[in-house]
């Protein structure tokens, strides 16, 4: 029998990173897959090696690269390949009115297209095996100064309900969506306060809590199809305005 490994794509940094050294905690071995973030990679992948599991980086440009090579080169260094987590992820923003062509096909490119791509090659390569997808709990907005990567992301989402009714019962895809865990670095203290002041729970997330909410979706095997809000209730704060709030 195979050891099981885990193929996670941007793994190298931010929550990607987090994922890879829990995933290794938990006995996974890591493909590690990474595009510019090559220097990242190698100090990730001696930290788990250190952990006593295996590890090997990928290199894998999303924009120009064949993504069933990645796929086929993980399954053929880690034969118990049993774990896809598309964490990869590219952000800019724009108002529609502001938003060009490629600007949609570059966020949609990585934060959608590939992802599913992924997916039917892992299906394709695998008897059995799981899909975890990393969205965003900003899916759950309209906030069009984000349009291009909002949209991308909300359709990750709708492609993680869909193929998780394609691929059920042999491959079991769900996906996270995290809140205010690790704020971008140019965001200052007194944005992320503000954005605290509209999370019912009142506090910011830690990378421990997704760390907690992809070993409940990698453990409960009755759980498919699913979008996991890991944002301290922030993405249910639509309460609106009504009568009773009015002139407050």
């Amino acid at each position: 029998m195979h050891q099981q490994a885990a193929l996670i794509t941007g793994g190298a940094t931010r929550l990607g990173r987090c994922f890879s050294e829990a995933l290794a905690d938990a006995g996974y071995d890591i493909a590690l897959h990474v595009n510019r973030s090559r220097e990242e990679a190698e100090e990730v992948a001696s930290g788990i090696r250190a952990k006593g599991r295996e590890c090997e980086i990928f290199c894998c440009d999303f924009l120009t690269d064949n993504v069933n090579d990645l796929v086929q080169s993980a399954k053929r260094r880690f034969p118990g390949l049993s774990l896809l987590l598309n964490s990869a992820s590219t952000y800019e923003p724009a108002p529609i009115a502001a938003t060009e062509l490629a600007m949609l096909e570059t966020q949609f490119r990585i934060n959608m297209f590939t992802p599913l791509l992924l997916t039917r090659h892992f299906a394709a390569a695998v008897q059995a095996g799981q899909v975890i997808n990393i969205i965003d709990n900003k899916m759950a907005y309209h906030q069009y100064p984000y349009a291009a990567y909002l949209l991308s992301k909300k359709s990750l989402a709708e492609m993680t309900c869909m193929a998780a009714l394609e691929f059920a019962p042999r491959i079991r895809i769900n996906g996270i969506a995290p809140g205010v865990v690790l704020p971008a670095s140019q965001r200052t203290s007194d944005y992320i306060k503000w954005r605290i002041e509209g999370i019912p729970l009142k506090h910011q997330g830690a990378p421990d809590h997704l760390v907690q909410a992809l070993h409940y979706l990698l453990d409960n095997t009755f759980v498919v199809g699913q979008i996991l809000f890991v944002d301290g209730g922030e993405s249910i704060n639509l309460e609106g305005r009504h009568s009773e709030n009015y002139g407050s």
